[in-house]
């Protein structure tokens, strides 16, 4: 099959397993270039197919040699259709992996069964003994708990929200109309996106023994300037962030032998970011002044950046007065968020590639499922099975 982007909205329907191994292995030769993490040497990542989970785990495996074992929810491949591109990216990733004689093994099921955290569990007393570094990196839309199957909701709070944002169809500044949340749509969102089930993974691994005498875990939030906050950190999203923000601390406080702590990460293009509406906008114009400032970082960067200044650099975990570790620190320097928002204010259609980087971000769009990389060949007939 000739495998090329299919795009609907915010989400692309293909993926090309050449294009993804591509992506997968720029990653690792940037995080090769650079000193080695000391820290954490069994890994879990929750989550680790893509974005910052993949990113996290290419950071610790790579830089400082440790042994991984990650937890994914893709798609393999059909007679038909091609798999996702996380599906893509692990098989890469572990091939990789062995290729520098590193342990790699991924579950691939539903993170929020217990199923799969008995699996998990099984596999961490088979071939690890026990795990000191716990990555939980899920953006699910949905979750069942107890027979019920909750759905998260990317809404504001209180008011409708409405502002500029960026018509991913037609490449177009338009006008977002947000619709406000009710009570059981906040609670769900709050169910699935915040830190319950993470807890839940600190207490099945705790049980079982699996856990290493000083074992540090960390979720990844995010938070933006102010012109996100209606529809992200005083939103849904917000709201569960908040409870992701409030687990750590319980966590840390009722394991004596764990350390948990929240990242807020920068705005970048995710499968997940794409679909929240006005921050694709954001995203593109914070490109444009970042890049020219010489800070911009994609996933992988802000992933090494953490674990190796944030988290196991000689300060140990570097937080602020909240107990948040930042990196997000350049991202909302005063210069940055000045410049973004004189352009925030002034961007149109007319003149949205002057003003916003949107050649960038549909690049980052489509590196994500493994297209738009120079050097593979998209006319190629791929195999499915």
């Amino acid at each position: 099959m000739i495998i090329q982007p299919k795009v609907k909205g915010f989400i692309c329907t293909t993926a090309h397993p050449k294009g993804c191994r591509e992506n997968v292995k720029r990653q690792i030769t940037y995080v090769k270039k650079q000193p080695a993490i000391k820290g954490a040497k069994n890994v879990l990542v929750i989550g680790c197919s893509t974005g910052y989970g993949l990113a996290s785990r290419i950071s610790l495996a790579f830089a400082a040699k440790a042994k991984t074992l990650g937890i994914m929810f893709e798609k393999a491949p059909t007679e038909r259709r091609c798999a996702t591109a996380g599906y893509y990216n692990t098989l890469a990733f572990e091939e990789m992996a062995k290729e520098d004689g590193l342990y790699a093994k991924t579950i691939n099921g539903d993170a929020f069964s217990d199923e799969i955290k008995a699996q998990t569990i099984d596999i961490i007393k088979k071939d690890l003994g026990t795990v000191d570094m716990i990555v939980y990196s899920i953006a699910a839309p949905r979750r069942t708990k107890d027979g019920v199957t909750y759905s998260s909701c990317i809404k504001a709070i209180g008011d409708e929200f409405k502002n500029k944002n960026l018509d991913l169809v037609h490449n177009t500044i338009t006008d977002a109309s947000i619709p406000y949340a009710n009570e059981e749509e906040v609670a769900n969102t709050i169910k699935v996106m915040g830190g319950e089930d993470w807890k839940e993974w600190i207490e099945a691994l705790d049980k079982a023994g699996v856990l290493a005498p000083d074992t540090t875990t960390v979720a990844y939030s995010y938070i933006g300037p102010e012109v996100t906050h209606a529809i992200y950190k005083n939103g849904t999203i917000g709201m569960a962030k908040n409870h992701l923000v409030a687990t750590s601390k319980e966590i840390t406080s009722d394991f004596q032998n764990v350390n948990a702590f929240v990242s807020v990460n920068k705005a970048l293009v995710t499968q997940a970011s794409s679909a929240i509406p006005v921050v694709p906008l954001y995203i593109s114009l914070l490109y444009k002044v970042m890049k020219d400032k010489g800070i911009h970082e994609g996933c992988i960067e802000q992933m090494y950046r953490l674990f190796h200044d944030k988290m196991f650099g000689t300060a140990g975990a570097v937080t602020d007065d909240s107990g948040l570790i930042r990196v997000d620190d350049w991202e909302l320097r005063e210069d940055v968020q000045t410049a973004v928002m004189e352009n925030w204010d002034k961007v149109t259609t007319k003149n949205l590639k002057d003003v916003a980087d949107i050649d960038g971000y549909w690049d980052d769009f489509y590196k994500m499922f493994g297209f738009h990389f120079d050097n593979v060949n998209y006319d190629e007939d791929i195999p499915l099975v």
